[in-house]
């Protein structure tokens, strides 16, 4: 079963964490917190709501709780984006594909990206 999406904030505090493992929450609201004006209240917030939807697990040492990721922010992202396909897209990538051919700045590296996508999916279909 997939894990529930998260926000964009929540993404952003996912990227952080992976930088700064085993981290506090205090540490967290006065570096990460701070530089984006929110409270430490709001920062535990997010950081208890992550772990509730098991993307952060956290450890009891010398009497605060240390928290670390417990999945990549990627992981995080693929699920973010496989939901958005779902929900918003109806499944289908042909609205994206025709947002991307339009947005007409894709650079090389993604373009690179891309055709190897489409190689090692086209490459599956033919196993199939």
């Amino acid at each position: 079963m997939p894990k529930p999406s998260i926000g964009d904030q929540e993404l952003a505090l996912l990227h952080y964490l992976a930088e700064h493992e085993n981290a506090t929450v205090g540490e967290v609201a006065a570096d990460f917190g701070e530089a984006r004006g929110l409270a430490r209240s709001t920062v535990l917030t997010m950081m208890e709501r992550l772990r509730a939807k098991s993307y952060l697990k956290r450890r009891h040492v010398d009497g605060v709780y240390r928290y670390s990721t417990a999945t990549g922010p990627s992981e995080a992202l693929s699920n973010a984006v496989g939901q958005f396909v779902e929900k918003t897209l109806s499944g289908s990538l042909s609205p994206f594909v025709a947002w991307m051919s339009q947005k007409g700045e894709v650079s090389d590296n993604e373009l690179a990206e891309l055709e190897a996508l489409v190689s090692k999916l086209q490459s599956r279909r033919k196993d199939s």
